[in-house]
């Protein structure tokens, strides 16, 4: 009796063990294994970078401003001999933000690229953001937003506050001229 008890028990603990692992491609999978392929730029941004004057946000903003703490991209590069990977990789990406786990917060065009920004949380708490533009004429990009305590009003602050600031772009000059 006692042997059947003890069987049972390893028998659900490892039930939960293989239902809980997920084989399905994820984002931070992606990332890891693209950041050293061919066509592919990564670079981790700690959020330090962007040189943002602390003493002129408003308490709000800094509230944003200090719940991220990295942003990691990711980005692919079209040319006239890759045209089929590309689509490919475009279509991986697509199904991985079309996972139900991933919430919209917005999706439109700008000068013929399409540009998503993604969530995965509530809307009190956000995990992570996406944001997600891709060009048939350059490629794909992607940005992951890591942090604590996110929301996606933090988030619409903070861009608010990246369009008003003056991000010093020198530190990114990889990330600046890759799609050129």
């Amino acid at each position: 009796m006692h042997q059947s008890i003890k069987y049972i028990v390893i028998t659900i603990i490892a039930a939960f063990f293989l239902v809980g692992c997920n084989d399905g491609l994820t984002m931070q999978r992606y990332f890891v294994e693209h950041q050293e392929t061919n066509n592919f730029l990564a670079q981790d941004v700690p959020i330090s970078m962007l040189n943002i004057d602390e003493s002129k946000l408003t308490a709000e903003q800094r509230e944003a401003y200090n719940s991220v703490k990295r942003l990691n991209f990711l980005g692919y590069k079209i040319d006239s001999t890759n045209v089929d990977v590309f689509n490919s990789e475009l279509a991986k990406v697509i199904t991985i933000l079309n996972d139900e786990k991933y919430n919209e917060l917005i999706d439109f065009s700008y000068e013929g690229a399409k540009i998503a920004v993604k969530y995965v949380g509530d809307d009190y708490e956000a995990d992570e953001f996406i944001i997600f533009g891709s060009s048939k004429d350059m490629g794909f990009g992607i940005v992951r937003v890591l942090g604590e305590d996110m929301s996606p009003e933090k988030m619409m602050t903070l861009g608010q506050l990246f369009e008003s600031s003056n991000v010093d772009t020198s530190q990114f000059k990889d990330l600046m001229t890759f799609f050129k």
